[in-house]
Formats: C-alpha cells, structure tokens, sequence
C-alpha cells in the first residue's frame, strides 16, 4: 500500500503556491531525499536475501548512509527556503539613511551568498550518492535494480536542479566568489552526468 498521506499533498500544495519558496532549490533537495529513501529500500530487500549475500556489506553501508542522506535532504529542503526567505527580508529593510542603506546591502549580499551555497551543497550531497551507487549496482538485489537506477536519476536530478539555484545568483556575488562557484557548480554537474551514465550502464547490463 503506498504510504502517501494529506502530510505529502501538503507539501506539494506547498510548493504549488504562489509563493517563491520552497522553490526549485527545496526540490532539488526533496529529490534526493527520494533517491536517498530508494536506496533505502533496495538495500533492505538485498539484505533480506541470502541469494543477495555478496552485496549485504554494500547494502548495510548504503542503508546506513541513505537513512542519514533523507534526514540530511530534508534540512536542506529546509535551509533552502529559509535562504531565499532571508534575501526577500533583505529587501524589505528600511533605506532611509546611509547606515540603513548599508545595512540592506550588507543584508541582500548575505543572503544571495546563502542562497547560493544551500543549493551548492544539495548538489554535492547529490554527486555523493551517485559516487557510492556505481559500487552498489554492480550488486544489489537485482530484481530491484529499476529501483535503484530511480534513485541514481533522482540523484542526477538533484545536482542539476540545484545547479540551476547556484547559477542565477552568481551575479549578485563578488566575481571572485562567483567565479569559483562556477566553476564547482559546472564540475559537479559534468560528474552527476558521466556517473548517472556509468550507472545507467550497469544497470542495464543486469535487466
């Protein structure tokens, strides 16, 4: 039976509002922590199997760290949103006198920079689990192996989400921050694509 309550419909009506947030950030993050819970359930039904024994040590590992990755996902669903909130408070700060008006700044300038580093983590926390999912695949319980390769596109769909975050507040931060940002950002996506491939590979070479 699909465990899917008003609590979820909530959430979706949550995003579905016309409220800027939570936004793609927050998405990218429930994203993962789908990938994450998928993951969850492709190493329980590993390891209730002894036919599966050779991928038990994986599947502990990666039930371990996926268990932590949900809770983790959602804090950043969470910070993503708080983040966007803070520059639209930001915003709102009175300009009527020079202290006033470099407090705003001082303000806006913090919160783009936090709105650019929460989706700058989803994004890492994405490539990481796409690194341990090349392993896992080679032997988990192959009847779950759509379930899994869900996960790792869920995954890939993090990174290229929240890279989506990171790019259009890249103006508003210095050019050197900016710069290296990018450069990360970029790099973290060319590696959410080769390794969703490799896993793409993998998987399809176990159906």
């Amino acid at each position: 039976m699909i465990g899917l309550n008003e609590g979820y419909r909530e959430v979706l009506e949550s995003i579905a509002s016309d409220s800027p947030t939570p936004g793609g950030g927050s998405v990218a993050a429930l994203s993962l922590a789908h990938a994450h819970a998928l993951v969850c359930m492709v190493a329980r039904l590993t390891l209730k199997s002894s036919k599966w024994e050779s991928g038990h040590d994986a599947a502990a590992k990666a039930l371990d760290s996926s268990q932590e990755g949900i809770t983790a996902a959602l804090n950043l669903a969470h910070k993503d949103a708080e983040s966007f909130d803070s520059v639209m408070l930001a915003f709102r700060m009175p300009k009527s006198t020079d202290d006033e008006i470099k407090h705003r700044r001082a303000a806006i300038a913090q919160g783009y920079l936090r709105a650019t580093q929460v989706p700058m983590e989803t994004a890492e926390s994405g490539l990481e689990l796409l690194r341990s999912l090349t392993s896992f695949a080679t032997n988990c319980n192959a009847n779950a192996i759509t379930d899994l390769a869900a996960a790792a596109q869920l995954a890939r769909s993090s990174v290229t989400i929240a890279a989506l975050n990171v790019r259009i507040n890249l103006a508003s931060l210095g050019s050197e921050e900016a710069e290296h940002m990018s450069n990360s950002i970029e790099n973290l996506v060319s590696d959410g694509a080769r390794l969703a491939n490799q896993i793409g590979q993998i998987v399809a070479g176990r159906m």
